[in-house]
């Protein structure tokens, strides 16, 4: 008997960060000796003032359901979250809790798309954005940028982008995989192509909004232009500020008929996101906020080290990041140097092969011929893994 499969399943393809980095865990297990740049993960632990408060839930009793929005005082100190840090007034009615910013980017596009919609992506683009539309049975729209423009959109493409079809666009700032941020007022310059469209929702994954050196301070495209309040939603969560990843703890807020529909989508998916990870989440927003600067300080460290490394080898070219803990550098120079290795994705098959040095291709996030490296993880481990890098590539 042969087993049929939906076209939603067949038609996606697994997330590229988490195969490379499943890979390179493999390989590390089967004795490999492997360095992976290739997690989007903090390598810090969470602090221990956060367990501490999941302990005493569990010690408690705290382990039923919730509320599918998630509970009352994690929502409240969600919306104080926003009114305290980003100026933002939302109540715990337009607040939802996922589980993870990924779930509830999930959410979001299922429950604003139909077939047929378009969804405005500027690339290069978090690698799950595509897929998700896809599932919904939105197609995508493309803005291609590059190194010249910091990979960032402007009003002129945005514009272009534009068709009687589109429905939403998705803004990530700071940008996995290129680490870039938009200010204020590139912010407003887009705001103002936007006002003329009042049928496109736009979405706002701030989920690095903590991991940020800008000149300017962080803002989304709501402070930039609050009269794009009644069709933005603002996704978040806890895993990249606070380490806490495997905790799964998401949130978004929205126009409170975005955030119903996307609450009752839920309720027939995950239902509440876990108790215990609410509670930890709750006091991770609640509480002294030194530790998520203090590690902002080590990973702007790492990054100087590793864009002064990158640039003296031979064959790339990148451009300093301005958050997130990833550098996206153009690795043309290098592509056709060697034989069989004609795209990013070989070179990046090569490096895990010659020098045990795990990436990820450019590909995965819509632009072709570079690599993403996360530099969440030891200074020694960095050195080590751009020593072999520039070992095989050869310096300038």
């Amino acid at each position: 008997m042969s087993v049929r499969l939906s076209y939603r399943a067949l038609s996606i393809k697994p997330s590229a960060t988490l195969t490379v980095a499943a890979r390179a865990t493999a390989l590390k297990q089967a004795g490999k000796d492997i360095i992976s740049l290739a997690a989007g993960e903090p390598d810090f632990d969470t602090p221990d003032h956060i367990k501490a408060a999941a302990i005493t839930a569990m010690r408690e009793g705290f382990t039923k359901y919730t509320a599918v929005e998630g509970t009352p005082a994690l929502r409240a100190a969600i919306s104080d979250k926003f009114k305290r840090e980003n100026a933002l007034d939302y109540p715990p009615s337009q607040i939802l809790v996922s589980c993870g910013c990924k779930h509830s980017i999930y959410n979001l596009m299922m429950a604003v798309l139909n077939p047929g919609d378009e969804v405005i992506l500027p690339a290069p683009y978090w690698t799950s954005y595509p897929d998700m539309a896809k599932i919904a049975g939105a197609e995508t729209v493309i803005i291609k940028t590059g190194l010249d423009e910091r990979f960032k959109i402007n009003p002129q493409k945005l514009r272009a982008a534009i068709s009687s079809k589109t429905r939403l666009l998705i803004l990530n700032s700071p940008s996995n995989p290129t680490g870039e941020c938009y200010s204020r007022g590139e912010l407003r310059a887009l705001a103002e192509v936007l006002l003329n469209h009042p049928e496109i929702i736009i979405a706002s994954d701030d989920i690095y909004e903590h991991i940020l050196w800008h000149a300017e301070p962080f803002a989304n495209i709501l402070n930039a232009c609050p009269e794009l309040s009644d069709r933005t939603v603002v996704l978040n969560g806890v895993a990249k500020a606070y380490a806490m990843t495997g905790w799964r703890i998401g949130y978004a807020a929205g126009p409170k008929a975005v955030i119903q529909a996307m609450t009752i989508l839920q309720s027939q998916s995950t239902s509440n996101p876990t108790s215990i990870a609410q509670v930890a989440a709750q006091a991770a927003l609640e509480g002294e906020q030194a530790i998520v600067r203090e590690r902002c300080t080590i990973f702007k460290e790492r990054h100087d080290l590793v864009l002064g490394r990158i640039n003296k080898i031979r064959g790339i070219e990148c451009v300093a990041a301005q958050g997130t803990f990833y550098v996206f550098p153009n690795v043309q120079g290098a592509i056709g140097r060697m034989a069989g290795v004609n795209n990013d994705v070989a070179l990046a098959e090569q490096l895990l092969e010659h020098t045990g040095v795990a990436v990820v291709p450019g590909v995965a996030f819509g632009a072709p011929g570079y690599l993403r490296l996360s530099f969440a993880t030891s200074t020694e481990n960095l050195v080590q893994a751009l020593d072999r890098i520039e070992g095989f590539l050869g310096a300038k």
